[in-house]
């Protein structure tokens, strides 16, 4: 895979929505329908996807986790005439139900891939090819299914 700075590196992409996956592509953007999901993060962001996905919720860059007062209670700009996809997409992001929704993105699929790193510690995959990359992901993830059925079940 192309890497900043020049070169190539054996590297994946990992993705995880309801269904795992594993993919040698260089960023998201052709990954989102083999993974639709009613959420999806900024990488995903491309005019092909937005046009494919019309109910999908695709982050279209990186926001910060806190807003102002002025900026989470502002009034949503006028919706755009006859708008493409991609600035159909733009305004809703910036609606209140927009941007409620987009705020479940950051507690609710993101934090996966830091607890798979920090908690479970897979930092980086021991096999080399797609084959058996995949076959390492598998069971990462359904550690992470493991670990959060037990976290849910536990009383109190």
């Amino acid at each position: 895979m192309k890497v900043p700075g020049g070169g190539f590196d054996q590297c994946y992409n990992a993705q995880a929505v309801v269904a795992a996956n594993m993919v040698q592509a260089s960023n998201d953007n052709s990954q989102l329908e083999p993974m639709l999901a009613r959420h999806a993060d900024a990488g995903y962001f491309s005019a092909a996807n937005v046009a494919a996905c019309d109910a999908a919720l695709i982050a279209m860059g990186r926001q910060p986790h806190h807003c102002t007062p002025a900026e989470c209670f502002a009034p949503a700009p006028p919706a755009p005439e006859n708008p493409t996809p991609v600035a159909a997409e733009a305004h809703w992001l910036k609606t209140p139900e927009g941007k409620k929704l987009y705020a479940l993105c950051k507690q609710t699929p993101e934090p996966v891939f830091g607890i798979i790193k920090s908690v479970l510690g897979f930092r980086q995959f021991l096999l080399r090819g797609l084959a058996q990359v995949r076959g390492e992901w598998s069971p990462v993830t359904m550690a992470w299914n493991l670990k959060r059925i037990f976290v849910l079940s536990r009383p109190g």
